[in-house]
């Protein structure tokens, strides 16, 4: 029975480290931000590909633009006025919080449930033929 525990034990923590590059990438440290709060705190908003506060990590939904759902209360770095922003529109869609990683993490649950259901499966059909 010790035998089944340590496989898995040892399948699950190759898998979690596997994931753990994956999910510390979010920024690379070239950009200024770490994230859009970050960004918004500094009156940053609709950063468009190119520029140079502009990051991936900064642009959830793909579109180019990255932080482009600022709040309520935001307040330009210059004083310009944001209502009339692209990003201001559509203000009522929740946002997923997926990135790019996403879909590995969730390949990679997968993998984990999985290998623990076969591994619960093999040591009861062994337990049951004793």
């Amino acid at each position: 029975m010790n035998l089944l525990r340590k496989p898995g034990a040892i399948v699950v923590a190759a898998l979690a480290l596997a994931v753990l590059p994956g999910a510390a990438s979010a920024h690379d440290g070239d950009h200024p931000f770490a994230n859009c709060t970050e960004a918004y705190a500094a009156g940053y908003a609709n950063l468009p590909k190119g520029d140079e506060h502009y990051g991936s990590h900064l642009d959830r939904d793909g579109d180019g633009i990255g932080c482009d759902q600022p709040p309520a209360d935001f307040k330009a770095h210059d004083d310009e006025v944001t209502a009339g922003d692209p990003g201001r529109q559509n203000r009522d869609l929740a946002e997923t919080g997926g990135g790019d990683t996403t879909v590995y993490l969730a390949a990679a649950g997968s993998t984990v449930l999985l290998t623990g259901g076969a591994l619960l499966a093999s040591a009861r059909r062994r337990r049951a033929a004793r």
